[in-house]
């Protein structure tokens, strides 16, 4: 399987939304959960939600839950809609897809893409 590829990403301030986009070129995405993770300068990367297949489960991060809501917008992408975004949020975003029915862990996910930065200033 190839790699996933993210976009969407940008500079926006305290605040404001960004929608973020994870696809599968010329290919479905695994029939497993797809996750959204995130690093930043000198972290290591976090798990920030992942969806099942179906959409029908889904789970976040305490930080973004009620801020940031993950998506199925077809067979090939699976969305990262950002709202009330903090200077926080501020790293490199990367999906993966899962090699499991449903996981949050990171060690569950591979396919990554080359990330797309969200910087969150003012």
């Amino acid at each position: 399987q190839g790699q996933l590829q993210e976009s969407g990403g940008g500079l926006v301030q305290p605040g404001g939304s960004l929608r973020l986009a994870c696809t599968a070129s010329g290919r479905t995405l695994s029939r497993y959960t797809v996750g959204w993770f995130r690093q930043a300068p000198g972290k290591e990367r976090e798990f920030v939600a992942a969806i099942s297949w179906s959409g029908a489960v889904t789970e976040y991060t305490d930080s973004v839950q009620g801020r940031f809501t993950i998506s199925r917008d077809n067979e090939n992408a699976v969305s990262l809609q950002m709202n009330s975004l903090k200077p926080d949020d501020t790293a490199v975003y990367y999906c993966g897809e899962g090699r499991v029915r449903f996981s949050t862990t990171i060690n569950d996910f591979g396919s990554w893409g080359q990330g797309t930065q969200v910087t969150v200033s003012s």
